[in-house]
């Protein structure tokens, strides 16, 4: 049990003139020793109990080694994760419909899309210049349990592939509701494939090329709408 300074002073002065009394007076009675004790434990205990009394009444704090108080504010609960949005589908790009052309410098880029149909969207690319074949392409859109792909093959005009190993394929992975990101896990002829729509007749169309020496090649073509002519009207 600690003594508080106050306690300690208290004994210091009391208990030498406590022993003085009885070593002075060898007469004073039994009686009265007691009634000199009883009056000097009351207040030693009470200078005692002031300051422990003040100690278990001081607030617990953010160092103490109290219990925490039940008042204290609790941690607040961590935010809802956001809900996944729609799972795209094919028909995201049902505008893709029709027929389109743009340019590359001097090379003329055609790009034919057929409706969706049976979890499939078809469609076709020539590049041209100075009434030359470049390059074919054919590709489709498909509908996978994990999501959709786009799949394509480059062909020389006699339809001989440049790819040995098959198909590239490119995973959707990035979609809002102008843009949609494919990109191939594997191949990088091309790595990253972008379509953004402009408008109902317009859209970019971004390939990202990974080669196995130098840097990345990117190539950006705006492709327009090219609306059918209507038939011609008999004369009869």
């Amino acid at each position: 049990m600690h003594e508080s300074p106050a306690a300690a002073g208290i004994l210091r002065l009391s208990l030498p003139r406590f022993q003085g009394n009885i070593g002075n007076s060898r007469s004073v009675t039994k009686h009265h020793m007691a009634r000199s004790v009883r009056t000097f434990l009351p207040v030693a205990l009470l200078l005692w109990a002031i300051p422990q009394a003040a100690r278990s009444q001081q607030p617990t704090g953010a160092g103490t080694a109290g219990e925490p108080s039940s008042s204290r504010a609790a941690a607040p609960a961590p935010a809802p994760a956001p809900a996944a949005g729609p799972k795209p589908t094919l028909a995201d790009f049902a505008w893709l419909e029709g027929h389109w052309q743009g340019t590359w410098g001097p090379r003329l880029a055609q790009q034919a899309w057929m409706a969706p149909k049976a979890g499939v969207m078809l469609g076709t690319f020539q590049l041209t210049e100075n009434d030359k074949t470049l390059v074919l392409e054919i590709f489709t859109l498909v509908e996978q349990p994990t999501g959709i792909e786009l799949r394509m093959r480059h062909l020389t005009p006699s339809l001989v592939t440049w790819e040995k190993n098959g198909a590239i394929v490119l995973p959707l992975v990035g979609t809002d509701p102008k843009t949609f990101t494919f990109e191939s896990p594997t191949s990088g002829q091309p790595k990253r494939s972008i379509i953004r729509r402009i408008d109902a007749d317009t859209f970019v169309a971004h390939s990202e090329i990974l080669p196995e020496k130098g840097e990345t090649q990117v190539t950006e073509i705006t492709y327009h709408r090219v609306r059918e002519a209507p038939p011609a009207k008999n004369k009869h």
